[in-house]
């Protein structure tokens, strides 16, 4: 095993470290002077001894698996649709008159590109009016776009 020191310009009580070791790798079947000759730290026979015989993750040695004894329950809707939600203080970056789209969305990295709708949210403001377009709106972001004067098609 090799020693590192840390060097300190000044030592005092509140900057003392340990001494650290860097540990070197176990050279396994290199003879039995090595310590890990014979077996090669795998035990006796077994399974595990074996090469390439170990098992699946989650095997519990025959066992009925935890994932199939538990009870499953609610499910999964094969038809839900990924929305990407965008705040107006995102929106207020954007130049007066721009047409606010998904496209637009995925394009600027605001929302992931496995969203398939768009929905504007309240959270900032909106000084300037925008077009949005194929949107979902929630009723106050809706308030603040008409009352900047944006539209909705």
């Amino acid at each position: 095993m090799k020693k590192t020191v840390k060097k300190q310009s000044t030592t005092t009580l509140n900057t003392l470290s340990p001494v650290t070791y860097r540990k070197s790798p176990k050279r396994r079947g290199r003879g039995d002077a090595s310590g890990h000759g014979g077996t090669s730290t795998r035990g006796h026979k077994g399974q595990k001894a074996r090469a390439g015989g170990y098992h699946k993750m989650n095997f519990e040695g025959g066992q009925m698996p935890l994932a199939r004894r538990l009870p499953k329950r609610g499910f999964t809707n094969i038809f839900r649709k990924e929305l990407g939600i965008v705040n107006l203080e995102k929106l207020s970056t954007l130049p007066k008159g721009t047409e606010v789209t998904l496209d637009l969305a995925k394009e600027k990295g605001w929302v992931s590109n496995k969203a398939q709708g768009l929905k504007i949210l309240a959270d900032g403001e909106l000084k300037h009016p925008l077009k949005i377009k194929t949107a979902k709106v929630s009723k106050a972001a809706k308030a603040k776009i008409e009352a900047a004067g944006g539209t909705f098609s």
